[in-house]
């Protein structure tokens, strides 16, 4: 006891004892003394009472990470940077340089208080820490920046979709402090704005950024500044081409074969038909999976239907064709069995068999090839009117009603539907490009 009693004063006083001082805080402490930050009230805005505070905003976009059609959204990662003077910040330097700190100093100071209008998630950076930096010069000026991500609303007009261009903002306006708090303006006017010359997007090309300035109002609370970022994106086509656009007008193409086949080719055209109309179908439900469900018509969507109309009106072609080509059958059935045997009768080319024997398929042709785009029909009608001639017959001209060119329709089919489509897609690009 009589020991420690005594050891224990020198020890004390010994400078080796002592607990070192963290250099950390006390580096911090001496900052916020320099700065006076316990000696004034940083929950109001600096001159409060007076004038409004100019607050300049440049930024840089880093980059334009999407754009969704069905959201009506776009991301976007910059970097916002906001410039004001705040006296209570103001402090003595030699050197006249300025002082930067990171995050912790910014939650003690009066910073304004900017959100993205119409976002629908944003976020700051946090990754390896806080990506935060706050520099405050001698005179009090005070350069506040971060690193944001952001997804906000773009409301798309898809009317001329894939052949559209899109204008898309990003709204920058204080929250509480109305214009007669808190003046926002461009720093630098357009220039404000930077972008990365690496920024790309697969499906749209950049055309413009540019910067606006503008006045809101609500009813409630008051006016408010409000920055635009705006920029244009143009559609990149080619892949709509090549996923739409081609092999629709590939479908519309296979479906004129049929005008090609016999018309007596069940089997051949009628599955032809069938296939070319349930893959219109697939194509356009699989365009319209990946759009919104928007009210209007698209011009992808007059392209599509258009081209199902011609690939449905081929089908229907051939069961016109069909029609007709059994009502035929029937008429010359029926004449047939009225007819007396023309065995005998001489005619160029003819077969000296009787026509009741010639199969209802090849009647009117009797052995002979078609010449001059003759049809069997007329050939038939012909010969019914030259064995009246010669048997006396009267009213021979009755038979001469049932000729029906069933051919001539495939024939004009030809035709008028690639032509029609061609005068389609002259029409069509002519307006929308």
């Amino acid at each position: 006891t009589f020991v420690s009693s005594i050891l224990f004063p020198l020890f004390s006083l010994s400078p080796i004892f002592k607990r070192s001082p963290d250099i950390t805080k006390a580096r911090a402490t001496k900052s916020e003394q320099l700065l006076r930050i316990d000696d004034h009230d940083f929950t109001m805005r600096p001159g409060f009472g007076g004038p409004a505070v100019p607050v300049g905003v440049d930024v840089q976009v880093e980059s334009l990470d999407a754009i969704s059609e069905v959201d009506m959204d776009f991301t976007m990662t910059l970097y916002l940077r906001h410039y004001w003077k705040d006296d209570r910040l103001s402090f003595k330097s030699n050197t006249n340089q300025s002082m930067t700190f990171d995050g912790r100093l910014v939650k003690k100071i009066w910073v304004p208080d900017m959100f993205f209008v119409h976002s629908k998630k944003s976020f700051t950076h946090d990754t390896t820490t806080d990506n935060v930096m706050l520099r405050v010069y001698p005179d009090g000026k005070v350069l506040y920046s971060l690193r944001v991500t952001v997804t906000a609303m773009c409301s798309m007009d898809l009317s001329r979709f894939p052949l559209d261009t899109q204008t898309c903002s990003l709204e920058i306006e204080s929250y509480a402090y109305t214009d007669d708090d808190l003046m926002l303006y461009w720093k630098e006017g357009n220039r404000s704005l930077n972008t990365d010359e690496r920024i790309s997007l697969s499906q749209f090309l950049i055309q413009e950024f540019h910067t606006t300035t503008k006045l809101a109002f609500y009813s409630s609370t008051g006016w408010y500044n409000r920055l635009y970022i705006n920029f244009t994106l143009r559609r990149h086509i080619f892949f709509f081409l090549l996923q739409t656009y081609f092999p629709a007008t590939l479908m519309v193409m296979l479906s004129w074969v049929s005008f090609w086949i016999d018309r007596r080719a069940v089997p051949a055209r009628v599955p032809l038909g069938i296939t070319t109309v349930l893959t219109m179908s697939t194509i356009i439900t699989g365009v319209n999976a990946s759009m919104p469900r928007v009210s209007y018509i698209k011009a992808v969507d007059v392209y599509l239907w258009i081209s199902f109309v011609f690939v449905f009106l081929s089908v229907i072609e051939y069961a016109a064709v069909n029609y007709l080509s059994t009502l035929q059958e029937r008429k010359e059935r029926k004449l047939r069995e009225k007819l007396p045997c023309t065995c005998g009768i001489a005619h160029p080319g003819m077969m000296s068999d009787c026509y009741s024997e010639v199969d209802v398929n090849t009647t009117g042709n009797y052995g002979m090839p078609e010449e001059n785009g003759m049809r069997r029909e007329r050939m038939l009608v012909e010969l019914a009117m030259e064995s009246d001639q010669m048997t006396g017959h009267v009213g021979s001209r009755a038979y001469s009603s049932i000729w029906i060119d069933t051919h001539a329709i495939d024939k004009y089919s030809r035709v008028i539907f690639p032509g029609s489509y061609i005068l389609f897609n002259i029409i069509y690009w002519s307006i929308y490009s």
